[in-house]
């Protein structure tokens, strides 16, 4: 335990994007324009701990209203590792989601850490990435998701999380940074999907879909967007539809997350999830 006192406070914006270069350098590869939606996800909900006026650790503990939340960014520098900083700010985060249902996105062998705050393991997400050939160039029913009302997508988006999160997935859907497309069936949406380009490649997230073909079509679609780069996408194990997309476009497994929820894990449709949005935020 180190005799330097944590000072713990709010992240600033600026802070936020430090935060960010840390996961990048922990392998997360974030995307390149992710800060601004994942701080009007909820400004309040990213702390850092400061060791003589230094960034030590951070933490995010997103607030979706209040019964839900998500914990994500819990990294320490290099310098300020083993010094007991770490299980400070956790507390501190773990502090702001009160009674809410938690989730977050771990690293499996940090399961047994997580257990000790009373979080359980529901599922793995799996990492895959390689290049896809979109093959022809018009996909029925494909539009872009800035030709149709927010509305609508925010509504279809809704079934797939836990709770509102209207603020980011509108942020995340403005085309500054990403490309979004909506699949449309008899004139009601069947999927949608989200890819940006990161600091290695892209990545595909959301990708939502109510039959597995709708994904493949979705896919195909974002692709494009990639001019034949590297494409990663988070399925769900338990979703083996979404493992035998990626497994038939030659996608490599690199990277797992141990899916884990303090409280009543919710019901959400695994087997239309075909890439989860972000590890960061839920």
């Amino acid at each position: 335990m180190s005799e330097h006192q944590l000072e713990i406070r709010t992240m600033t914006r600026a802070e936020l994007d430090t935060a960010i270069d840390w996961a990048a350098d922990a392998g997360w590869n974030p995307g390149l324009g992710d800060a601004d939606c994942f701080h009007v996800a909820d400004p309040d909900g990213y702390l850092m701990g400061f060791v003589d006026g230094r960034p030590a650790v951070c933490i995010s503990v997103i607030a979706y209203g209040q019964a839900y939340g998500f914990l994500g960014f819990y990294i320490a520098h290099p310098d300020f590792r083993g010094q007991g900083y770490g299980i400070q700010i956790w507390d501190a985060g773990m502090a702001r989601f009160g009674d809410r249902v938690v989730g977050l996105d771990g690293v499996p062998d940090q399961q047994h850490n997580y257990r000790k705050s009373g979080f359980e393991l529901a599922h793995r997400n799996v990492r895959y990435g390689g290049p896809i050939d979109p093959g022809e160039t018009v996909f029925e029913g494909v539009v872009d998701a800035s030709d149709m009302p927010v509305e609508r997508l925010l509504a279809y988006d809704r079934d797939f999380f836990p709770a509102d999160r209207g603020a980011f997935t509108r942020c995340w859907l403005k085309p500054q940074s990403r490309v979004a497309k909506a699949l449309v069936t008899d004139g009601e949406i069947s999927g949608y999907g989200v890819i940006r380009q990161c600091r290695d490649g892209y990545k595909i997230g959301p990708l939502f879909a109510d039959t597995p073909a709708g994904a493949d079509t979705l896919v195909r679609a974002l692709a494009r967007e990639a001019g034949g780069g590297m494409i990663f996408l988070d399925p769900p194990e338990p979703n083996a539809a979404a493992i035998a997309l990626v497994e038939r476009y030659g996608l490599a497994p690199s990277f797992e997350t141990a899916r884990m929820y303090k409280g009543t894990a919710p019901d959400l449709p695994t087997h239309r999830t075909f890439g989860i949005t972000t590890f960061e935020l839920g």
